[in-house]
Parts: structure tokens; sequence; C-alpha cells
């Protein structure tokens, strides 16, 4: 019999390899990285723009990963940077007018792969999915800083 921990890191391992592979088959069409998609799906979402540090936390990407995006992205031409008085620091990010067509074109497609991975599903269904998925989440998120925490001790 399979454990709950193989079962759950199992599907949660295949449900992020397909999301990759997606986004990736998406992105290369265009000559972008696949990691882009997320990226752009976001910041289409927020046309006024946010931070590094905003897409950092919606995307739940670490600084590093997000900064090298940020610079490819803007070598692109897809996002420029918007300056928040006289300074760059802290600048908002924004979609070019290639990069908005980039992500309306990503969340078309996103829509798509979300749908298609839903058939079957009844609308109660697919609330209790995300409502379980998001309470997961959080828990291992705790769970994680506990462990950190009692590290240190």
């Amino acid at each position: 019999m399979i454990s709950r921990y193989e079962q759950f890191s199992g599907s949660v391992a295949a449900l992020n390899r397909y999301i990759q592979k997606i986004e990736r088959e998406e992105m290369e069409k265009y000559g972008y990285k696949g990691s882009f998609a997320q990226y752009l799906v976001v910041m289409e979402r927020r046309p006024e723009g946010l931070t590094s540090t905003q897409l950092c936390e919606v995307c739940d990407k670490d600084k590093a990963a997000v900064s090298r995006a940020v610079g490819e992205m803007e070598e692109k031409g897809l996002i420029y940077r918007e300056s928040v008085g006289e300074s760059m620091y802290r600048a908002k990010l924004c979609l070019t007018e290639e990069g908005r067509s980039a992500a309306q074109y990503v969340c078309r497609r996103a829509e798509a792969a979300v749908a298609a991975a839903g058939q079957g599903l009844t609308e109660e269904n697919r609330q209790v999915f995300y409502t379980t998925m998001e309470l997961i989440a959080k828990n291992l998120q705790s769970y994680c800083k506990e462990n950190a925490a009692k590290k240190k001790i």
C-alpha cells in the first residue's frame, strides 16, 4: 500500500512537472523561458506595476530567481522599470506592449490548461480542492518555520 506521503509528494511533483512542461512549451514558441509564464500572468493582473519584492511574494519565488527572470525579461523587451521618485530603488515593474501581448497569450493558454485539468470536477469539488491546497500549503509553511526555529535553538 502506498503511504500518504508517497501519494501526496508524488502527486504534487507530477503537477509541478506538467505545469513546467506546459509553461516551457508555450513560452518556447516565442523564444522565452518557461519561468516567465507565471511572472507575466501576475504582472498582467497588475497593470499599475509591482516591485520585485512583491513579485517574489505573489509568485512564492526566491529573490535570486525573480531577479534573474526580471533581468532577462527586461532584456527581451517584455517589461520595464518605472522609477519611484528619483530613484530606481523599489522601482515598479511594468509590462511593455510586447510583454502585455505575451502575458495575454499566456493567460489564454493557462485558462485552457486549467480547464483541461479540471475536466470532470464539479464546481463544489473544485472549490474544495483549492481550499484544501491552500490549507496544506499554509500548514507546510508553518511546519517549515517551526522546524527552522527549532534548529536555531
